[in-house]
């Protein structure tokens, strides 16, 4: 499973790519510090899964998952960030976010929610090599 990761933060960018590396049937395919850098890599990239930030330098993380959901709509855009207030959960969530966690103390579940989603691609695609 293809997973790209968006964090201006450099402490928290290393740390996500580190523990996100270690999972089993994840690869880490790029990062991007920022808003326009992230659509970029995305596009060039095109992983199965993204984690971001809202808050980015030279646009928002909902601009980005906007743009996402609308080039590519399976992609699962998981949330990660500092701005856990009700209306960023619910506005995430009207652009299309499938996960939102915090930073402050979700960080054991993000990684769980993402060696979750590997399992089931890799179901998935041994589902698709064994048809006829």
């Amino acid at each position: 499973m293809k997973l790209l990761v968006v964090e201006d933060a450099v402490p928290v960018r290393n740390r996500l790519i580190s523990s996100l590396s270690d999972l089993k049937g994840v690869e880490v395919v790029g990062y991007a510090a920022a808003a326009p850098e992230a659509i970029e890599n995305f596009r060039a990239s095109r992983p199965d899964v993204v984690t971001l930030d809202i808050r980015l330098p030279g646009g928002s993380g909902i601009e980005v998952l906007r743009t996402i959901k609308g080039e590519a709509p399976d992609t699962v855009v998981i949330m990660f960030t500092d701005h856990g207030l009700p209306q960023y959960r619910v506005r995430c969530a009207q652009e299309g976010a499938n996960h939102f966690f915090e930073k402050s103390g979700d960080f054991t579940k993000l990684l769980q929610a993402v060696a979750l989603l590997s399992r089931r691609f890799v179901r998935a695609r041994s589902r698709r090599r064994k048809r006829p």
